[in-house]
Formats: structure tokens, C-alpha cells, sequence
């Protein structure tokens, strides 16, 4: 029986505030999201500042109105996000408890659903100060990996959306997946590597932490500052969707689908069956992100 890498003692909870007779906490989830936002929005008024990236050496948004196009993206993010879950993963618990559809501290966020939401502040700060939008969707897509990145890592903290079981020498044994029967259903895979009475798992997380956040932004951030690409409207939004939903697609081969997903005669989670094959939820709507991705190299280089 092989050793699992043991889950680190880190509490999802950094801190715990109690004023008058309520407590506040702080978790590393929601500061993924902050600190992610903040690197972003110093990633962008320092591309804006550098003239010599853009078309024209014109930003197309000044340091005021990307404070703006901030809040738009917030908003965004967490409204996307949520309904986003609700409409993608949801299993149809929110149509008996409609209320719950707004307690978003009870967890539940949609990366498709947040980036959705992004597309529509993206569209509306754009109309509002009247820049191209293919400029300010590049503003977005320059930013937007290491929130990205944080927050896979807080999932990682807060032992979700943890992976397949595994006998990988890197699997990790997550606390307490299989007591709670609200979080997501384990499957047997082979007793030979389990870890106790808990299979190893593949830390799907850092997974996406590593090629979603580091590896994608690193590309991003090179293409924009070494080769000039926000000199061309899209050039960088069709690399992030590209790379985000090919990393997303590949991902959920070894990520544990959720537990609506998964049952005795789907336990691989398929939510689409095609017979001798299927597709994960994730994987489904990652395919979108890939071809969108695709048609706007091929619309952009038709152009110029």
C-alpha cells in the first residue's frame, strides 16, 4: 500500500474578526480574488503607461477608467460566478430554495458563469468610454491569470475540487472526502494505492494553478511586453481562450466531477454520454472557449 503525500495543516480561514456580536472571517479564498484582482490592475496601468505597446501609442483606457473597468469586473465576477453555478452545476437545488441562489458564502462559483460576466463589463466599460473593444478585452486578458492562479491555489487550501484517485508518487490524500455526503462522491479505483481508508488523489488544483494561472500568464505577459501583441485588437483575448480552455479540457480527465455528476453507473461524471465516450460539464464548456479562440485568430489575421 502506497504513502500519499500528506494534505498540508493550513486553515481555509486566515483570520476571525467578532464586532458586536458578529464574526467576520477572512478566507484564502476570497483573498485570491483580491490579491488577484490587485496584481492585475497594477499589471494594467503599467502596460497602459508604456506607450510604445499600443497602436498609435494610444491606451485605449486611462489609469482613472481601469479603476473603473475594475469595479465593472468585480461585479462581474462574482454575479457571473454565481448564477453561473447555479445554471451549470446546480442539479436543480435552487429551483426549491430560490433564496440560495444568493448566498454566495456558502460556495458555489462558476469559472465560466465569472467569465461570462467579465464579457458583459468588458462590453459596457468599453461602450461607456468609447474605446475599441478588442483593446479592452486584451486589458482583460493580460490581467486575468493570476487571480486565476490564486484562487485554484485557495482551492487547493480549502481541499475542493480536489482530483481522481490516483498512484502517482505525487497523489495527495485529501482530509475527509468521503464523511460528508454533501461533497463530491469517491470512487474505487484500486485499493492497492489507497492511504488509510482514503484513495490518493491527483491535486487537480494546483494542476490548473500551474497551467491556467502560471504558465498561461507567462506566455500572455511575454507576448504583450516582448512581441507587441496589444498592437492588435483580440490577439491576446484568442491566446487566453485558447490556453485557458485547453487546460480546462485536459484538466478534467483526472479532476472528481461533482457529486450531481457522478453516480454507481456514471462514475467517471460524464454529463454528456455519447456511448463509448463522453464529455464533462467542464470539459463542454471549455470546447466554446477553444473555438472562439480559433475563429478570432482566423477573423483578426483575416483583417489585417
Amino acid at each position: 500500500m502506497l504513502a500519499a503525500i500528506p494534505f498540508p495543516d493550513i486553515s481555509p480561514v486566515i483570520f476571525t474578526l467578532t464586532l458586536f456580536g458578529f464574526s467576520f472571517a477572512l478566507r484564502w479564498y476570497a483573498m485570491g480574488y483580491i490579491v488577484g484582482i490587485v496584481i492585475g490592475w497594477w499589471i494594467a496601468t503599467q502596460a497602459c503607461k508604456r506607450l510604445t505597446l499600443w497602436r498609435d501609442d494610444t491606451p485605449p483606457l486611462t489609469r482613472d477608467q481601469i479603476e473603473d473597468l475594475l469595479t465593472w469586473v468585480i461585479i462581474g465576477v462574482i454575479a457571473g460566478g454565481r448564477f453561473g453555478y447555479v445554471l451549470f452545476y446546480g442539479d436543480g437545488q435552487f429551483v426549491e430554495n430560490p433564496a440560495a441562489i444568493f448566498r454566495i458564502w456558502d460556495g458555489g462559483m462558476s469559472f465560466h458563469g465569472g467569465f461570462l460576466g467579465v464579457c458583459v463589463a468588458t462590453f459596457a466599460c468599453a461602450r461607456r468610454y468609447g474605446a475599441a473593444l478588442g483593446d479592452v478585452a486584451n486589458i482583460l486578458a493580460l490581467t486575468a491569470t493570476p487571480a486565476i492562479l490564486l484562487v485554484r491555489v485557495a482551492n487547493f487550501i480549502n481541499a475542493e475540487l480536489w482530483g481522481r484517485a490516483t498512484d502517482l508518487p505525487w497523489g495527495v490524500k485529501f482530509p475527509s472526502m468521503c464523511a460528508d455526503p454533501a461533497r463530491q462522491l469517491c470512487t474505487t479505483v484500486g485499493e492497492w494505492f489507497y492511504y488509510g481508508d482514503e484513495p490518493a488523489r491527483h491535486p487537480s488544483q494546483l494542476y490548473e494553478a500551474g497551467l491556467e494561472g502560471l504558465l498561461l500568464g507567462a506566455i500572455i505577459m511575454f507576448l504583450a511586453f516582448k512581441r507587441g501583441w496589444l498592437k492588435g485588437q483580440w490577439s491576446l483575448v484568442a491566446v487566453f481562450l485558447i490556453g485557458y480552455g485547453a487546460a480546462r479540457f485536459a484538466i478534467e480527465f483526472v479532476r472528481q466531477p461533482d457529486a450531481q455528476f457522478t453516480s454507481p453507473t456514471n462514475p467517471i461524471g460524464w454529463a454528456y454520454d455519447f456511448g463509448t465516450w463522453g464529455l464533462t460539464q467542464g470539459q463542454a464548456l471549455s470546447i466554446p472557449m477553444i473555438l472562439a479562440g480559433i475563429a478570432l485568430i482566423y477573423l483578426t489575421r483575416r483583417k489585417t
